[in-house]
């Protein structure tokens, strides 16, 4: 028999990462995103490139959906990756939010592609606007953050 799988904070397997390495990944960018001063002072000073390439990963987006989101493309990232290059600090704000967001959309909906497929279903709590939609702006996924709580706690009303 099978031992169960002890729950973790983030332990969800997605298409494109095996299941340590979703964990290692946002646990890597953890402190960058623990607090809005962390996430002010990451952007600011500029991630690497490699960080957009490790949300990917870990998120389950396909490139049409990081360069929609994301406003670049991922060949610019890969050229920055291949140069060495920070991302500046909207990108770079954006991409900590949004380690942030999935870290607890994994938590509510146990496993990375659980909540990848939420994103792309009308939420009641935003209006019946698909989340997904939302997440081009800081704005938007606060109020996809603020949804997120509301369902953890219960709160669907």
């Amino acid at each position: 028999m099978k031992k169960p799988i002890k729950k973790m904070k983030i332990y969800a397997e997605t298409a494109h990462a095996p299941l340590s390495l979703v964990a290692e990944t946002i646990a890597a960018y953890g402190n960058m995103y623990a607090s809005p001063i962390s996430i002010l002072s990451n952007a600011k000073q500029g991630l690497k490139a490699n960080a957009a390439l490790d949300f990917i990963s870990v998120s389950g987006f396909t490139y049409d959906e990081f360069q929609e989101t994301f406003k670049t493309t991922v060949k610019t990232i890969q050229n920055y990756v291949v140069k060495d290059l920070k991302l500046d600090a909207v990108l770079s704000e954006k991409l900590l939010k949004s380690f942030s967001l999935y870290n607890l959309g994994i938590e509510v909906f146990g496993s990375a592609p659980a909540f990848h497929q939420w994103l792309n279903v009308p939420a009641y709590g935003l209006g019946e606007q698909i989340p997904f939609n939302l997440m081009d702006t800081i704005t938007g996924i606060t109020l996809i953050e603020d949804e997120l709580n509301r369902i953890a706690y219960g709160d669907l009303a």
